[in-house]
C-alpha cells in the first residue's frame, strides 16, 4: 500500500545528500526547498513521500533510518495527512462475500 507523509529536515541538503537519502529511504520522495516553518530565516529541505510499504510506520521508519546516514541531519518535523484505510471510496460499505 502507498502511504503519504512529509519530513521537513533540519537544514538544506546538498545534491549528494539528496541522492543518499533517496537511495536509502522508502522511495517515492519529492524534494523541495523552503523556509523552516518556525523560522523563515532558515532554509530547509522538505521530502514529500508517496511510499510503498507494508505499514505507515514502516515507511516513516525507513525514511528516518535513511537520515541517520547523513551526518548532522535530522527531521525538524513530520507531517502525516489522512491515509487510505482500504475502505471503498464514497463511504459506501464493502460488499461481503456471498452477497
Amino acid at each position: 500500500m502507498s502511504y503519504e507523509f512529509s519530513l521537513v529536515l533540519s537544514r538544506e541538503i546538498t545534491d549528494e545528500e539528496a541522492a543518499a537519502l533517496l537511495g536509502a529511504g522508502p522511495g517515492g520522495a519529492g524534494l523541495t526547498t523552503a523556509p523552516l516553518p518556525t523560522n523563515a530565516d532558515v532554509t530547509v529541505t522538505r521530502l514529500d513521500y508517496a511510499a510503498e510499504a507494508p505499514t505507515l510506520a514502516a515507511a516513516i521508519n525507513s525514511a528516518l533510518d535513511a537520515l541517520k546516514g547523513v551526518p548532522g541531519l535530522s527531521a525538524a518535523s513530520l507531517e502525516v495527512p489522512p491515509q487510505p484505510n482500504g475502505e471503498p471510496q464514497g463511504g459506501e460499505p464493502a460488499e461481503k462475500p456471498g452477497e
